[in-house]
């Protein structure tokens, strides 16, 4: 039996109407992946799953141990990370508020899975970061909206750090139920003069 090729005759109007649409496809791929990432930032919800700009570094962990309203250990593997919470100050361990304030953190975080988003390092080398829960709660959100954290403006311009303080103001939620409450970088500044 003979062998017989059979062979198709290629237009080039086909070929070339290809490669514009895989083109096409690859341009708008791309529009989205730009566009749909620049808006993130830390909120709850489905935006927790994307990663604003300004992060250097994302990873998981469990939260190991509690050091005050804004500072917590996080096992990575088998590498202990200390983060201090991105855009927010909360009291000091012996300022009015300051335990209640590491025990909102520990009920919100302690021993749970966590997100960490990496945005930079302060002097004491710890990590700053925003952090969610496995439920899509901002963790640096929430202790605001409890009332347990002033908005650290001197390093975040964040406009919903700013509106989740004044709510919590307003409501007299969690530390704003004292009537003249100090914040925290004042309280460092007197115990400095002190000294």
């Amino acid at each position: 039996m003979k062998h017989m090729e059979w062979t198709f005759p290629l237009r080039t109007r086909n070929v070339r109407a290809g490669c514009r649409i895989r083109s096409l496809v690859r341009a708008v791929s791309f529009l989205i992946l730009v566009f749909g990432l620049s808006g993130a930032s830390c909120s709850s919800g489905s935006s927790a799953d994307l990663v604003p700009q300004n992060v250097k570094k994302v990873w998981k962990g469990k939260v190991v141990s509690i050091t005050d309203g804004d500072t917590f250990d996080v096992l990575n593997g088998r590498e202990k990370t200390r983060i201090r919470l991105e855009g927010i100050d909360c009291p000091e361990k012996k300022q009015p508020f300051g335990q209640r304030a590491r025990q909102s953190l520990s009920e919100l975080c302690f021993r749970q899975s966590v997100r960490v988003e990496e945005t930079g390092r302060d002097r004491n080398r710890r990590v700053i970061a925003r952090v969610y829960l496995e439920d899509g709660r901002c963790i640096n959100h929430e202790m605001l909206r409890q009332g347990m954290a002033w908005h650290f403006t001197r390093y975040s311009e964040d406009p919903e750090y700013a509106a989740l303080e004044r709510r919590a103001r307003s409501l007299r939620t969690g530390l704003w139920a004292d009537p003249h409450p100090v914040a925290p970088w004042d309280w460092r500044t007197r115990k400095r003069k002190a000294k």
